[in-house]
């Protein structure tokens, strides 16, 4: 469905959308039943055809990649039901997909959104629930025949049938990712599922909207029976697996007709041992508290639909299923309309946004992409491009640093050999599309090079003028930069319309975010080109222009420049980790400097306090380059605010960092260090420079700000990002706040332009 924050922190993207079915062509509807429906003429979502005693019941959205379960379908699907139900000569049904790559994808999120009242998706909520009921309570056996997404919505329309059977394809995955949008199932799957796959399993489901391939649905006893993808043939292997599907499928419906198939499902020592616990009032107790235990310590409460999730299960299972459905369908409307739900859906269709090419079809394609430097990052870059079919050539100027980048791209597929996500055959096909090298042989074919090299506008020069004496005048030359303006870089290349930055987030297979840098100089083709390369390398990408530190680094400077004040005033890590965390960052704050490397914070803060001057400032940046000279250079150092030992979870503080603290002390200003102020001066940092920069045009619009905060530099998922949350805590507070700060420490807190603007006129809003 949409996205949820995940254990790194990050809202995950969610590939799923919301809503009811309705219409269909409709096709062979005469032989379907004899009517006078109205919807004969008009059905464009939901067909019929009948094929002996059996009615194939197809789901198809018009233009649209996927179904997702609209009014328009929702209301067409009932009307085709009972018109089976009304025909005698039908026997049974299989629901299926006219798509080959989505069954039913969810519900319809422009539905609930266009909901104005909590009331009104209350009311959605209970005719889904009642419709799956009478599909349930069928007399005629309904099988559904998955293939692609069965997700939210569509797969509480599978989970209300009497048989269900998948394709063991890759494309075919099962999930509930509702609470990815802060919402819950609402169409009886928060009482369906434990009842079917188990307590343990449903919440797990649940409650992380975790995606589940059809081999594993199988065990789980989610699907009855799975189905091999076939090969090509005089169609393609897509259409021939729905049509091979669709005749098992019809096999099964006539057995479960005529009694000859069991929709019993054989159950195995260890499920019947737990579902007789699960029985037991005091081991389903233990079990609430166990999960409400681990959601709090996840979500430190911000996220109201996982508790709500649990209540809704308990009240099923505790005091019966009207209770159940009851309050499902209440909490689906509540969650819906909380400004939770909303920063989520509204994070949503930001992924959606971003995941499009906005440039257009770049000339030509990149096949062949060149990674300079094989460090922690070139290595990461290298991975995620070679797994998407890239080929890809790694090259570093040291055989050590070559071998150890390209261990990291083997151990980082391999993790997914482990995890069953690849064979180890694919694992080595991908493999060879890797070249290590320490020369620049091949890059005459080369489509694109990305640097990664060290933070030094020598170095960069030097490596930019080194290609450009090899490549091909096609190729385009991106820096994977976090803070070097990408003009400087390109002043010293021959085609600097050739010249963007493409600056990933570590650890790059991880997380989501490509940040795309044009210059005034970067042609159209060639942001086309970056663009394009970073969908297919699977990223969530958002385009900004140049300037130092671009749109992200330059949002998180004035954040962490105010942490290191604060740890100054003597507030210690630990207690700035705690303040940040509870407000939502998945990463506390002193925690993020260690994460990020205490030299790299150094060298950017350094660059960034020369562009910006003095409302860049905050703490001392003298403390910063103690920590360096001492070695203290965080996570990979093995020590920086915190002491980092192999397998060890609980980190304690570094000792040696009090006499650093000590030095640099600064007296605290008591108004101003309530928790609630260290939390505020830390985020209205954020958000003025996050609104300092769609004044400056570095952004084009606030939805691809809030992208690049929250995929980026983990910005609480739950506000939705810095403009979201300006909108919903009020812009006229957030000045005041700063105004408030302003007083007692100067210009760093002086409110911007735009926020101004927005603060005095109430009625805008930075998204409508």
């Amino acid at each position: 469905m949409d996205a949820v924050p995940t254990s790194s922190g990050m809202p995950r993207p969610v590939s799923h959308r919301v809503s009811w079915v309705r219409g269909m062509e409709h096709k062979g509807y005469a032989c379907c039943s004899i009517s006078t429906s109205t919807a004969l003429q008009t059905r464009t979502h939901v067909s019929c055809d009948i094929k002996g005693d059996v009615a194939v019941v197809r789901f198809n959205t018009p233009n649209s990649k996927v179904n997702t379960l609209s009014r328009q379908l929702s209301s067409e699907f009932t009307d085709v039901m009972n018109e089976i139900w009304a025909n005698e000569a039908v026997k049974s049904a299989v629901l299926i997909s006219s798509k080959p790559g989505s069954f039913i994808a969810g519900a319809d999120i422009d539905m609930i959104e266009a909901c104005k009242t909590s009331q009104e998706v209350t009311q959605l909520s209970q005719e889904g629930q009642k419709m799956l009921e009478k599909i349930e309570q069928s007399p005629k056996p309904v099988v559904a025949a998955i293939s692609g997404s069965c997700l939210g919505g569509g797969l509480e329309v599978a989970i209300a049938c009497h048989y269900r059977i998948a394709t063991k394809d890759k494309k075919t995955i099962l999930g509930t990712p509702e609470v990815l949008l802060g919402l819950l199932p609402g169409a009886g799957g928060t009482q369906r599922l434990p009842k079917m796959v188990g307590l343990p399993a449903a919440f797990d489901m649940m409650l992380t909207g975790r995606n589940i391939r059809a081999d594993r649905a199988k065990k789980m006893g989610l699907v009855d029976q799975l189905v091999d993808p076939l090969g090509p043939g005089m169609k393609t292997p897509e259409a021939r697996t729905i049509e091979y599907l669709e005749e098992v499928a019809i096999g099964f419906a006539r057995g479960l007709a005529n009694r000859t198939v069991s929709a019993k499902r054989s159950k195995g020592l260890i499920q019947k041992i737990t579902d007789y616990a699960m029985a037991l009032p005091f081991v389903r107790r233990q079990v609430y508290k166990t999960v409400e235990n681990k959601v709090q310590k996840q979500t430190k409460g911000l996220y109201p639909a996982p508790l709500k999730i649990i209540e809704v299960v308990k009240t099923g299972l505790d005091q019966g299923r009207d209770a159940g459905y009851l309050i499902e369908s209440q909490s689906f409307g509540q969650l819906a309309v909380t400004k939770e739900s909303k920063a989520l859906i509204g994070l949503y269709h930001g992924q959606v946004h971003c995941k499009k090419n906005k440039f257009g079809t770049p000339q030509r394609e990149v096949k062949t992409l060149a990674v300079l430097g094989a460090g922690l990052m070139g290595a990461g870059i290298a991975q995620v491009s070679v797994d998407k079919g890239l080929k890809t050539i790694l090259k570093d100027t040291a055989q050590q640093g070559l071998d150890r980048g390209q261990q990291q791209v083997f151990k980082g597929l391999n993790s997914k050999v482990k995890k069953k996500s690849l064979t180890s055959f694919e694992r080595d096909s991908i493999l060879s599309n890797l070249t290590g090298q320490l020369d620049y042989k091949g890059f005459e074919k080369a489509d694109m090079v990305i640097e990664a090299v060290f933070e030094d506008i020598n170095i960069k020069h030097k490596v930019l003028k080194e290609v450009e004496a090899v490549i091909p005048a096609h190729c385009i030359f991106a820096s994977n930069t976090s803070a070097l303006p990408i003009s400087q870089i390109a002043a010293v290349s021959k085609r600097p319309e050739k010249v963007i930055g493409m600056h990933y987030f570590s650890p790059v297979d991880r997380m989501q975010l490509l940040e795309i840098i044009t210059t005034d100089k970067t042609s159209q083709d060639t942001a086309a080109s970056a663009v394009a390369v970073g969908l297919k390398q699977g990223k969530v990408v958002i385009v900004v222009k140049d300037g130092p530190g671009f749109y992200t680094t330059r949002c998180l400077g004035p954040m962490l420049a105010e942490v290191v004040r604060v740890l100054q005033e003597g507030i210690d890590p630990k207690k700035i980790d705690a303040i940040s965390t509870a407000f939502g960052f998945p990463v506390g704050a002193a925690t993020l400097i260690d994460e990020v490397g205490v030299d790299v914070a150094t060298h950017v803060a350094e660059d960034l306090g020369k562009a910006f001057g003095e409302r860049f400032g905050g703490g001392s940046i003298e403390l910063f380059k103690l920590m360096v000279e001492k070695g203290f250079l965080g996570r990979k150092a093995g020590k920086g605010f915190y002491v980092y030992q192999e397998g060890v979870k609980n980190r304690s503080l570094n000792s040696g960092m009090d006499e650093i603290l000590a030095r640099f002390k600064v007296p605290a200003k008591p108004e101003v260090c309530t928790d609630e102020d260290i939390q505020m001066r830390l985020v209205t940092r954020f958000v003025n420079e996050a609104a300092m920069c769609l004044q400056e045009g570095i952004l084009s619009n606030p939805v691809e700000g809030d992208i690049g905060a929250v995929f980026g530099l983990g910005f609480p998922p739950c506000l939705g990002g810095p403009f979201r949350y300006a909108d919903s805590y009020g812009a006229k507070q957030l000045v005041d706040k700063l105004r408030k700060y302003e007083a007692v420490y100067g210009s760093q807190f002086t409110p911007c332009q735009l926020l101004l603007d927005y603060a005095n006129s109430p009625s805008k809003k930075f998204h409508q």
